[in-house]
């Protein structure tokens, strides 16, 4: 027998109040809409609730074995309605992200540190990998890459300015190996190279020339999937090392390293926040776009695919 939720709420706070007037305040309604729902109640599960004088409302025996059963599942089905929509007037809960490890705006700590602060509901699980793999298959709610890797069925955010490959090296090395002028010049010089894994083929330099894309199989002397070790062996003189403009930033603005081939090697779209669709956007995601957004005034929010 399926019996409206509503009824027995009414039938509940009825019990509690045992009275007609307070209850249809609390709810919100007429003191006869009560009447009426009740009377439908007793009349569905056939059989009397509530003695009704004028001046007192009483349970009858079925009454009271019926308050006992379902007051608290109602009182509990309420707090669970209540935590929900809770959940939309605040974000809050765990939000997992795939990060590549070259996106350094949203690794460099600050922008994190800013949204954690801004949400503290909002618990992040970051993984940072380069694989490409099935975000939703794998459990995440979001990721962020370059634009030019990413799925055309995703929502894309832009999360990063436009972003540029170079190559670079210590003046120490330059001054010992000569400036390449050329890209194929590369081959003759020792450089600094970055694989996703181990037994991976080193990843190819890319460059334009004339609006022409083409790479440069060099043959690295150093190959590792560590950021960290090719700058450093790249400040040390080791060689040149190839990367995001923006890692390497820190270390050209102190001179400890210098960029070359800058003619050859254009911006390109940059980093994007990805997901797999806006219908039911979760509050927490929808707070990180905001965030990243904000945290991204100079881009247009006008960019982001759709």
């Amino acid at each position: 027998m399926m019996t409206d939720k509503n009824a027995l709420e009414i039938f509940v706070i009825v019990a509690r109040t045992q009275n007609f007037r307070l209850a249809a305040e609390q709810l919100g309604v007429s003191r006869p809409a009560i009447s009426q729902s009740l009377r439908r109640l007793e009349d569905r599960l056939n059989i009397t609730l509530l003695q009704r004088t004028t001046r007192s409302v009483q349970l009858t025996e079925a009454g009271q074995r019926l308050y006992a059963e379902v007051a608290a599942a109602i009182n509990q089905l309420n707090r669970a309605v209540a935590d929900v929509a809770e959940l939309a007037a605040e974000p809050r809960g765990q939000l997992r992200l795939a990060i590549s490890s070259i996106a350094e705006r949203m690794l460099g700590g600050e922008l994190l540190a800013g949204f954690i602060t801004a949400y503290p509901r909002i618990e992040l699980d970051i993984t940072v990998t380069d694989e490409e793999f099935d975000i939703v298959g794998q459990g995440y709610d979001a990721g962020v890459r370059l634009g030019e890797v990413i799925a055309q069925d995703m929502i894309a955010v832009p999360v990063s300015r436009p972003q540029r490959q170079v190559a670079v090296a210590s003046p120490d090395y330059l001054a010992r190996a000569g400036m390449p002028r050329h890209p194929q010049d590369l081959v003759h010089h020792r450089c600094i190279g970055w694989r996703k894994g181990p037994g991976l083929a080193p990843y190819r330099w890319e460059f334009a020339e004339q609006g022409r894309e083409f790479d440069v199989a060099v043959n690295p002397q150093l190959t590792t999937n560590d950021m960290g070790v090719m700058i450093r062996t790249a400040c040390a003189g080791g060689g040149i090392s190839f990367g995001m403009e923006e890692t390497f930033q820190p270390f050209i603005a102190r001179g400890e390293l210098v960029t070359l081939l800058d003619e050859w090697l254009p911006a390109f779209d940059g980093f994007y926040l990805y997901f797999p669709s806006r219908k039911n956007l979760a509050p927490k995601l929808r707070a990180l776009i905001d965030h990243v957004r904000i945290g991204s005034a100079a881009i247009s929010t006008d960019t982001a695919r759709r």
